[in-house]
């Protein structure tokens, strides 16, 4: 362990001062520090890519990085399942399995997280077919709280699976995640624009698709629409050029993106404009690539989210009322709002546990207040129904998850098993589980 220097997110929404750092080499150097965090009561978090909204990762104790355990630590050729090092980044992982030609069944849109902490917080990408990250997980190792080896397969303490799949970080320290890979594969990608009355017909889309999510753009009546199909690898691909590439992802998406954010803070009264103006330029295009190239995109500039889970049949409402109330609000705001939809899981503190599930993220650009418009976006969300994404913003507690999570009280005695003395306890986990 070494002195920290001050650590905040990569949205900038949280920051902690931790008392120490500590970067593991090996499994045992993680028992090591985790022992030391026991005996010298200090609670200790491990931090990932600090991708996270909230402060799931922050603590004044001890804050663990495991950059230093990535990689593949065993290929099961003939299951197609792959035992990773829960340092390992989400980007890396195209050029880990490619040997052996295998690829994660779905990704979300942003691919710095390592594969622990996006699995720990239940991020997801879209298709109704398909559960999100940890809905993969087929066994973890993991170090719990008195520093000891847990090791949870489907065959071993499988029990705990449905826990310890998503465990928020309160349940130890993962060292290793063994996942379900499927045979790589190519996407064929439609982006259009289309009238926002295409919400009301979300169910059919995203039946109708392998992969369906939509982009509404605030103060216009369009939204950006993206349809993927999978397709064999031996299908062929036919990306997009790198320079229409170039200006898609890197002009558009990020470059104009922070144009218009700093156009609209200085002059709010502009947002409407410059919303219409996005709809008639960006997002329309059809190409077919590897997986990972369509479901993943740059993010450059920075900013503040809070993304929902509702019942799938209660979006198109939902997004009837957000629109409505930003309408009424008088408020400006320039980034888009995301629509996707996942399958229902048995994952215990899984957002889309036991039901069908479409996500709404509302962001807001890293400079402006999202306070005012977050709250009135959770309350539309409450009333249908919602969990909140437990990597993005939200200001709900213990006592509401425990009415929202038929088996939030199991997770808390798994909890009390692994974690009895609260290692792994920091503000945040008290907060949405309770002490």
């Amino acid at each position: 362990m070494r002195s920290s220097a001050p650590w905040r997110n990569w949205g900038r929404t949280e920051a902690s001062r931790p008392a120490f750092r500590a970067s593991p080499a090996s499994v045992d150097e993680v028992q090591a520090v985790v022992r030391a965090a026991r005996e010298r009561g200090l609670p200790l978090k491990v931090v990932g890519a600090g991708h996270s909204f909230t402060a799931i990762a922050a603590t004044d104790g001890i804050l663990v990085d495991l950059d230093q355990l990535q990689g593949v630590r065993g290929v099961d050729r003939e299951t197609g399942r792959v035992t990773l090092a829960a340092g390992t980044r989400l980007h890396q992982l195209p050029e880990l399995l490619a040997p052996y030609g295998l690829a994660l069944q779905n990704m979300g849109d942003i691919d710095r997280q390592s594969i622990a902490g996006a699995t720990s917080t239940g991020t997801h990408g879209t298709g109704l077919r398909f559960g999100g990250l940890a809905t993969t997980i087929t066994g973890a190792l993991l170090v719990t709280g008195d520093g000891s080896l847990l090791r949870v397969t489907e065959d071993e303490n499988a029990e705990l699976l449905p826990a310890v799949r998503l465990g928020l970080g309160a349940l130890g320290v993962l060292v290793e995640l063994e996942i379900q890979c499927v045979p790589a594969y190519l996407l064929h990608a439609v982006e259009h624009p289309e009238d926002f009355e295409v919400i009301d017909e979300f169910r059919d889309r995203v039946e109708a698709a392998d992969h369906f999510e939509l982009y509404w753009w605030p103060h216009t009546d369009r939204v950006m629409t993206k349809t993927n199909t999978r397709l064999p690898v031996e299908s062929g691909r036919k990306p997009v050029g790198p320079v229409a590439n170039w200006v898609e992802e890197r002009l558009m998406s990020n470059g104009a993106l922070a144009v218009m954010c700093n156009v609209g803070r200085v002059a709010p009264a502009a947002t409407p404009a410059i919303n219409r103006l996005a709809t008639k330029v960006y997002g329309d295009r059809e190409y077919t690539d590897h997986s990972y190239e369509v479901f993943t995109a740059p993010r450059n500039v920075r900013f503040r989210e809070m993304e929902y889970a509702l019942p799938l049949d209660e979006v198109p409402a939902a997004l009837h009322e957000l629109r409505a109330m930003i309408d009424a609000s008088g408020w400006r705001i320039g980034f888009p709002v995301e629509v996707r939809a996942a399958a229902a899981d048995e994952n215990w503190m899984s957002t889309a546990h036991g039901r069908e599930s479409g996500y709404i993220a509302v962001h807001r650009y890293v400079k402006d207040d999202p306070t005012e418009y977050f709250r009135a976006a959770q309350e539309i969300f409450l009333a249908h129904g919602g969990r909140p994404h437990w990597g993005k913003m939200h200001t709900l507690d213990h006592e509401v998850f425990a009415e929202r999570y038929p088996r939030f009280g199991d997770f808390l005695a798994v909890r009390n098993r692994l974690d009895p003395d609260r290692v792994f306890q920091n503000p945040y986990l008290e907060r949405v589980l309770g002490r």
